[in-house]
């Protein structure tokens, strides 16, 4: 049995104590604004509730179900994260699966003109007459068009091809007779589960958070996502709680909206928070180990 000297195991407990520390840390803010959206809205506001519930309530959730254009902007951002989540896949595949080949011809050239946009770009203004030429504005292809590749992804997909997909595995499937599509779709793919995970809870994030583009192309409030709603929430909260600071006409408006924010906020969060289990075994493992014999 292997014996662990003592400065090792002194190393063990800081670890553990600062990872501990760390979890701690993040684990606050959910538990509190978990806990915010069950208690009386009062006790948010008057800073009696640091952690656990207090009055438990659900007066935030009953409002936030019987409010339909916060259900209508929530059916909204699901349809603008699974679409754009799913355009931004398949862009970024067609892109990093040549640009991993080393007999592409001029695949440095291309690299370095994507580079380049990383940090050289139009601009909002020529952006938004772009998008407005092209007729997309006040449609949902102004939020998934332009921002339908990331570089940054590119770059790291076309790694994990070239590092992790050996290419003896392509050659031989090419000899058998098998194109580059097929060679892609039957084998690439499907050894790149861990990538595919990591870029799919990337872009859908993104996807569920963004709120600015929307601002910026959408002027219809039935086409709003949720979270430009839950901003107009935070924002028109706040005022009204600087003008009609000392106003008890207004009390009872205050504490409705100090129950919704909390519980949109959940809300708004449950799908990515669900989303994670299912990718989670593609981060820790890959499908690699085994496949090459020799």
């Amino acid at each position: 049995m292997e014996t662990r000297s003592y400065g090792d195991k002194w190393f063990d407990a800081i670890n553990v104590a600062l990872l501990v520390l760390v979890s701690l840390i993040v684990l606050y803010p959910l538990v509190y604004v978990l806990s915010a959206s069950i208690s009386d809205p009062a006790a948010v506001l008057n800073g009696d509730m640091w952690l656990l519930p207090i009055e438990i309530t659900f007066t935030g959730y009953t409002k936030v179900l019987e409010n339909k254009e916060l259900l209508n902007s929530y059916g909204n951002t699901i349809f603008y994260t699974v679409l754009g989540t799913a355009i931004n896949l398949v862009m970024t595949v067609m892109a990093a699966y040549p640009l991993s080949k080393r007999d592409l011809s001029g695949r440095n050239l291309m690299m370095a003109i994507m580079v380049f946009t990383m940090f050289f770009s139009g601009g909002l203004i020529p952006t938004y007459m772009v998008v407005k030429e092209l007729g997309m504005t006040n449609t949902f292809w102004a939020l998934v068009i332009p921002n339908a590749v990331s570089v940054y992804n590119i770059i790291i997909m076309r790694t994990f091809f070239q590092s992790s997909i050996p290419n003896e595995i392509q050659e031989a499937a090419s000899i058998d007779g098998c194109s580059d599509m097929r060679i892609l779709w039957k084998i690439v793919l499907p050894l790149s589960m861990p990538i595919l995970a990591v870029m799919t809870l990337f872009y859908s994030v993104g996807h569920w958070n963004a709120y600015f583009n929307a601002l910026i192309y959408l002027n219809r409030r039935e086409d709003y996502p949720l979270q430009l709603i839950l901003r107009e929430i935070l924002i028109q909260g706040q005022m009204e709680e600087m003008v009609n600071a000392g106003d008890s006409s207004h009390a009872k408006t205050l504490l409705d909206q100090e129950a919704v924010k909390y519980a949109v906020v959940v809300v708004a969060n449950l799908p990515i928070l669900m989303l994670y289990p299912f990718l989670q075994k593609y981060f820790v493992k890959g499908v690699m180990i085994g496949a090459i014999k020799g």
